[in-house]
């Protein structure tokens, strides 16, 4: 089978469309799971994901989506593929998810610490500066560190009071 350039643009752009399981405002390409679309020369459209984190169990539901939703357009041959390898980062939420996630009342995550090493030891709380993104304000406090899924914290806004859930820095 000869595949096209525009065969493989519309793979890609299918597998983008896919929303995230547990944050369907964004895609998962707006979250940075999404790696990579390909058509092989034989037809196969393989897609390569990233999970959030070790153990995310978001990932089963993503690629069982990612797969129905190529299927569904016609493509008849689809492998998911799981790549560990740069591990994911919340760095790679795209400028539009993360206006995405302030618009629904959730406070995207800051930037992530650099790899490597050495890791600073501090022994006091650290203090974390997370703004509403109701208001705008930083006048804001961490209620629980987890929320509805792992990679969430509960937050509120000491000025318009309201609660907010925040996306943590991986």
């Amino acid at each position: 089978m000869v595949t096209t350039l525009r065969d493989a643009r519309r793979a890609r752009h299918i597998a983008e469309q896919v929303p995230d399981p547990e944050l369907p405002m964004l895609s998962l390409a707006d979250l940075g799971v999404l790696r990579d679309v390909e058509l092989t020369e034989d037809g196969t459209v393989v897609a390569s994901l990233t999970p959030t984190y070790s153990g995310c169990p978001a990932m089963a539901e993503m690629r069982a989506d990612v797969a129905a939703r190529l299927r569904d357009a016609g493509y008849a041959r689809v492998e998911i593929r799981t790549v560990l390898d740069p591990p994911w980062t919340s760095d790679w939420i795209t400028p539009a998810g993360r206006r995405k996630l302030t618009e629904h009342g959730i406070a995207p995550p800051g930037p992530a610490a650099p790899p490597g090493g050495p890791v600073p030891l501090v022994l006091s709380p650290t203090r974390h500066t997370v703004t509403c993104p109701r208001c705008g304000s930083a006048n804001t406090e961490e209620t629980s560190r987890f929320a509805a899924t792992s990679c969430k914290s509960l937050w509120r806004c000491r000025a318009c009071r309201e609660p907010f859930e925040y996306v943590k820095e991986i």
